[in-house]
Parts: C-alpha cells; sequence; structure tokens
C-alpha cells in the first residue's frame, strides 16, 4: 500500500505498539491519534482485534491509509519491525504499584492494579532448583512521568487492553532496549485513562518534545 506523501513527510520516529487490544472502536480510535500524530508504523501484536474489522475500520475514519499498520505480530518478530536503537517504553499505569510490590512497600494503588499484577505472580515465585534462591521474572523498569523527555531516540510506545493491561512480553522488550514505564498521573480514586485516550496523550507529547527539540536546535543554529 502507498501513503500520501505529505503523511510520509510529517513522519515521526515514533512507532506505537498495540498489545491485546480487543475493543473495534478503541483500536480504531487509537490508529486514528497514531495518524494524526504522525506516527511512523503501528504494530498489532497476537490477540488484537484484526485492524481491518469493519468496527475498527468506522472508527479509524480512514486511518488505515494514513499510516502503515502491521498486524498479528509474534512478540519474537516484533524488534525486526523496530528501526535501529529504539527504545521501548510501556504506558503502565499500575508501574508504581509493581515497584512497590517488588520492594515490600505496597501501598493500594486499586482493584485494577491488584488484577493486572497478579497475572505476573506466578513468575516471581519461581526458584532457583540450585540455589533454592527466589527468582525475579518481573522485568525491572523505572517509572517515568509521560512528560519528562523520552524522544532523545526513536522510540516505540506500548499500550496494553484496558481489561489486563499490558503482557509480560512488552515488560521485557522494554527492558532489552533500555526502555521505562510512562506513567500519566491521575487524581486519586480514578484507576486508569480509556486505552485510546491513553494512546492519544502520550502520542502527542511524544510529538510535543520532538518539536521543542526541533526547535531548540534551530535557534541554536542561528
Amino acid at each position: 500500500m502507498t501513503y500520501p506523501k505529505t503523511q510520509l513527510h510529517h513522519s515521526l520516529p515514533i512507532l506505537l505498539i498495540c498489545d491485546n487490544l480487543r475493543d473495534p472502536g478503541n483500536l480504531g480510535t487509537i490508529l486514528r491519534s497514531a495518524a494524526g500524530a504522525g506516527c511512523s508504523k503501528v504494530l498489532l501484536t497476537k490477540g488484537c482485534v484484526d485492524a481491518w474489522e469493519p468496527k475498527v475500520l468506522r472508527a479509524g475514519m480512514g486511518a488505515h491509509f494514513q499510516v502503515p499498520i502491521i498486524n498479528n505480530l509474534e512478540w519474537e518478530t516484533v524488534p525486526n519491525y523496530l528501526p535501529p536503537d529504539t527504545r521501548v517504553y510501556v504506558a503502565d499505569n499500575c508501574g508504581l504499584y509493581a515497584q512497590a510490590q517488588m520492594s515490600d512497600k505496597a501501598s493500594d494503588r486499586g482493584s485494577v492494579c491488584d488484577r493486572r499484577y497478579l497475572k505476573f505472580h506466578r513468575y516471581e515465585e519461581e526458584e532457583d532448583l540450585e540455589t533454592g534462591a527466589k527468582k525475579s521474572w518481573l522485568p525491572k523498569l523505572e517509572v517515568q512521568s509521560y512528560d519528562m523527555d523520552w524522544t532523545e531516540a526513536p522510540a516505540a510506545v506500548v499500550i496494553g487492553g484496558e481489561t489486563y493491561g499490558v503482557s509480560l512480553e512488552s515488560l521485557q522488550l522494554a527492558e532489552s532496549t533500555g526502555g521505562k514505564r510512562l506513567l500519566i498521573p491521575v487524581v486519586p480514586g480514578v484507576d486508569s485513562l480509556n486505552s485510546a485516550m491513553a494512546a492519544s496523550i502520550l502520542l502527542f507529547e511524544g510529538k510535543r518534545q520532538l518539536r521543542l527539540r526541533v526547535e531548540h536546535l534551530s535557534r541554536n543554529r542561528s
């Protein structure tokens, strides 16, 4: 498929990775935001709803013809579609909760974080057969506010489904590329943002950061 020259001209070094997004309306809205922000590519891992499903097409409002979309990827093949030196960042409002659990300083982050974190619990309970010590399989990723600079290198942002959040594979990929968890702070009592809203905030924040970097370089040259 060919894409409009204007879209390619305004393409940014930001990719979007959709992780187990099953709601057609959310995925279509996310694709629309990705096209609007100027994402260079959108990757959909296995478990996501088909990008060409009618409800996704309707919610996308033409985004499918504005940004390249690669469907049905196994996690081990995702790095093949990333530019060199790409850092993978995971949108995860449960990041601080997970860190607290790992440091035995748990605080109540709500039932949603409890449910999402528990899916990784079995990995933490495994023991080293030689030493008997417990092994932690949950990647230790630093938590960073979404508005702190994360676009100094090509970036890929992972957005997870609303039921269980991001996958273990996405956290492992972020750790292997030197990425972090991106946290969008919300007021107490609010569990999380809608996946499409979170994706839009992060993509346009990345766009803002890149624009400021270009303006800064232009001022220095003049």
